[in-house]
């Protein structure tokens, strides 16, 4: 749809100069001059506000003449992983007790600058400290399914056990020989039309899904660390693998009910309220007060607010299906553009 709203061009072109990340897969915005469509994070030179005419799929950009843009790919997702990145990444996959090096990147024709820049914006961490999360992750399931410390530590290229312990304690919080017992969080990076998100899960289930500009993340993340007793790597588990595609049949229209095991740690009003939510049905709408009501706690409605603002699982627990008792949107963690967005998705469907 071709949007006429003035305000609403005012807000999209704001956020066109300011690159705001809240706001892929919101709108695309079509370069009349150029005849070539972006989304809000192209680095290209912006165009003059007269100049652009905003849409809410980049299918109706193409179906008016626009073609995408080779600077932010809109039609590909400008978050997404590039080619190179997503090659690295599987390197690491595919030879988990292996150091993958710059000069093994060179000669798989990766750039490892690329490389470093991607992981350091996407995952605030660098290329070599994801692969040592990935490998200490891999020593965590070996040491918890019996296997000795020393013939761990010598198979993941370790040229010393101290070296080996160090690291480990570091990552896990506990010594190889006292982390028998101890949990750890898995953290995974995926992308969706509404911009990319974390996903983080135990061997219980899925316990965050948020996006990665989401305020206050990296609160959660310590808040789940404390509730959970346990540390965050980076790797994947049958929850994340199923979770991502439940995710992705979501968007494509294919799945209404999520059915991935979720491990979340919270108060028992708070599981009660959580719960609640995952029982309005997709596509329909409710407030605060009426939820509170449908748990026999209508004085509750506040408390179920603070509640619902606690939840860490955007989408599966579906926060975004609550609005305010006047009609309003009421705030949302991802954004209130997500929000609509995702509530407009839903309607149609």
């Amino acid at each position: 749809m071709l949007i006429s709203c003035e305000t609403k061009i005012d807000e999209y072109y704001k956020a066109l100069l300011e690159r705001d990340s809240k706001y892929v897969g919101i709108f695309y915005v079509g370069v009349t001059t150029t005849s070539v469509f972006c989304i809000a994070t192209c680095r290209a030179r912006k165009p003059l506000r007269k100049n652009v005419k905003f849409y809410s799929s980049f299918e109706e950009a193409l179906q008016n003449g626009y073609r995408p843009c080779k600077i932010c790919k809109p039609t590909e997702n400008a978050e997404e992983a590039p080619p190179q990145i997503r090659e690295a990444i599987q390197l690491v996959k595919d030879n988990p007790k292996e150091k993958i090096s710059d000069d093994v990147l060179r000669q798989k024709g990766i750039s490892p600058d690329l490389v470093r820049r991607w992981f350091k914006k996407n995952y605030n961490i660098t290329f070599h400290a994801y692969q040592r999360m990935y490998r200490i992750n891999n020593a965590y399931k070996e040491l918890k399914d019996g296997k000795k410390t020393t013939a761990t530590a010598y198979d993941l290229g370790y040229e010393s056990l101290s070296g080996f312990a160090y690291t480990y304690k570091k990552l896990i919080g506990k010594s190889p020989s006292k982390s028998a017992n101890q949990s750890v969080i898995l953290i995974n990076r995926m992308t969706t039309p509404l911009g990319p998100m974390f996903i983080c899960a135990t061997d219980k289930g899925i316990c965050l899904l948020e996006f990665t500009d989401r305020k206050m993340l990296e609160t959660e993340f310590r808040d789940l660390q404390k509730l959970l007793k346990a540390e965050i790597l980076t790797g994947e588990n049958k929850h994340i693998k199923q979770a991502k595609k439940e995710i992705d049949e979501y968007f494509k229209g294919e799945r209404k009910i999520f059915e991935v095991p979720l491990d979340t740690p919270g108060t028992d009003f708070q599981n009660e309220v959580w719960t609640s939510l995952q029982q309005i049905p997709f596509g329909e709408i409710s407030s605060y007060q009426v939820e509170a009501e449908k748990l026999n706690k209508p004085k509750a409605a506040r408390a179920f607010a603070r509640a619902n603002g606690a939840n860490r699982l955007s989408i599966i627990v579906p926060c975004h299906r609550i609005i305010g008792k006047d009609g309003n949107l009421t705030g949302y963690g991802g954004g209130i553009e997500r929000k609509k967005w995702l509530l407009d998705f839903e309607k149609k469907q």
